[in-house]
């Protein structure tokens, strides 16, 4: 983990979206191969079983209350699945026009919510038909599969450089927002605005600013500290998807929606559309309750 910070602050140095293609690229190439890994060993495993394992009730539980904590958890899990939407308009500050940049990006979510959707649904039952009720919460790292040796290994280090592309992603809009909103709050700061030309051999030259070095220094420092206190993939996964689904992919949306289209207030289409934001909230809320039960269980276990 600590290896794991130190090349996150190096490469949060990255100034924005426009830098980042190569990174993107490369940790989307970890990511396919990673899960036809994974796909790969389960239905592997079933094969070699004979048997379907598990069941459509799903993992046993010695009691209901424990139950129902699971299933809330299994829901932070899923919902975790749409952080992506945090980074839609900033992708889309990147992308040229023509076509419309709007247009590009529909396609663009439409396509990749297809292959993550076929990717989870392989892998997740794949994984749950080979093992059942023994199903780690990460076939790969989990100690699920044990051979071949060398392809767990290749995919486990294809997570890690998926990881590292997947975290720098998800932070440049934090970095950009905290960079605009410096840039207009102190407009004649040096420390805020100047940069510095670093000529580095075989490189190409880097503009370093020493306030981004700073905070985003900091910020990797403080999420890699967390990360070593609470170790628990799945239960981390459950409250911090369980904490951004409900406002960032159905409430805000929704509200634009409204906005745009002056889509009247008891209308049909605004009654149906609220009853489903307020749905989506209260999975968002089971699940994040469930999921911060299970962190702490974990933790204090």
């Amino acid at each position: 983990m600590v290896l794991f910070g130190v090349s996150q602050i190096i490469l949060s140095q990255i100034p924005d979206f426009h830098g980042m293609a190569w990174l993107s690229v490369v940790a989307a190439l970890m990511s396919f191969s990673y899960s036809f890994v994974g796909c790969g060993l389960g239905l592997a495993g079933v094969i070699v079983n004979g048997t379907i394992k598990g069941g459509i009730s799903g993992v046993a539980s010695p009691s209901t209350a424990q139950k129902v904590w699971k299933i809330s958890q299994g829901l932070g899990d899923i919902v975790f699945a749409f952080p992506y939407s945090i980074l839609l308009l900033e992708i889309e500050n990147t992308l040229k026009s023509p076509p419309p940049e709007n247009k590009t990006m529909n396609k663009a979510s439409t396509i990749a919510i297809c292959i993550t959707t076929a990717f989870y649904l392989c892998c997740g039952c794949s994984g749950y038909a080979a093992f059942g009720d023994d199903t780690p919460g990460n076939l790969l790292t989990g100690f699920g599969f044990y051979e071949p040796y060398w392809l767990i290994d290749f995919a486990n280090a294809c997570i890690i450089v998926h990881l590292l592309g997947g975290y720098q992603m998800y932070c440049q809009p934090i970095y950009a927002l905290i960079d605009r909103w410096l840039s207009k709050r102190f407009p004649n700061n040096g420390f805020v605005n100047d940069f510095y030309v670093i000529e580095l051999p075989l490189l190409p030259s880097y503009r370093m600013n020493l306030l981004r070095l700073c905070y985003r220094t900091l910020y990797v420092t403080s999420t890699t500290a967390i990360a070593m206190l609470f170790p628990y993939f799945n239960q981390v996964l459950g409250v911090l998807g369980a904490f951004n689904f409900w406002p960032i992919v159905i409430y805000f949306p929704l509200q634009m929606y409204f906005v745009q289209r002056g889509l009247g207030s008891w209308t049909r289409k605004w009654v149906l559309l609220q009853m489903f934001s307020y749905g989506c909230l209260i999975v968002s809320v089971f699940a994040f309750v469930g999921s911060v039960q299970g962190l702490l269980s974990e933790k204090f276990s």
